[in-house]
């Protein structure tokens, strides 16, 4: 369904409050190329990027190249990113990874939606993060659990599915502003909306949010 002017009318005043409240936010992950972030990507499932940031600035160094990667001993990577949890499934995602990197694509990561989702170890959400940050193409809307729960708080969407709430905010969001919306979201809900003790007295957004589901 597609959405109402007054949908759009909210979710533009929203957008320009974080714009003016987090003007510098940018992606939390530390990398200097595509294949950093992607790989940065991949080990932030069920990981704070903190720790994620730990470990790839000794991972970066032991694997600059997919080709690297594609190569290693599989016991070596998992050693190199076991703190970051379930690292025996994501050591084998980068792997194969960065194998069909090598074989399809001479290495590099490719900055096609299309070819992205059909990297092991790829869904919509870390394709969204690469092509966004490491290439500038607004795709889609990267969801995480701030964007999920804010979203839902601030009446942009009231589904629960990740790929359904994308597709609202793909539809109540200017194009120009998928990139930067996440990040500023994932700021705004480290600093002031989290999920157990909201600091809606001190929030910007406390004029235009309905506060859907926020813990009373």
């Amino acid at each position: 369904m597609a959405a109402t002017s007054p949908e759009k009318r909210h979710a533009a005043q929203v957008v320009r409050v974080l714009e003016r409240c987090y003007p510098q936010a940018a992606c939390a992950l530390h990398h200097e190329n595509p294949l950093q972030l992607l790989i940065a990507t991949i080990l932030s499932a069920q990981c704070t990027d903190e720790r994620v940031n730990q470990v790839t600035r000794s991972l970066f160094c032991q694997f600059p190249a997919a080709a690297d990667y594609a190569a290693a001993p599989i016991a070596q990577l998992e050693r190199a990113i076991q703190s970051t949890g379930f690292f025996r499934n994501k050591a084998r995602h980068i792997q194969a990874c960065c194998r069909v990197l090598v074989e399809r694509y001479g290495g590099e990561v490719p900055a096609c939606l299309d070819d992205l989702v059909t990297l092991p170890g790829v869904g919509r959400k870390t394709a969204n993060v690469v092509l966004g940050t490491a290439f500038g193409l607004p795709t889609g809307v990267v969801v995480d659990t701030h964007v999920t729960r804010i979203a839902r708080r601030l009446g942009l969407t009231r589904a629960t599915a990740a790929e359904k709430i994308e597709q609202d905010l793909m539809a109540v969001l200017p194009r120009k502003a998928w990139i930067a919306f996440s990040h500023r979201v994932i700021e705004h809900g480290r600093q002031i909306c989290k999920a157990r003790t909201p600091r809606c007295a001190d929030c910007q957004l406390h004029r235009l949010c309905p506060r859907l589901g926020v813990p009373a």
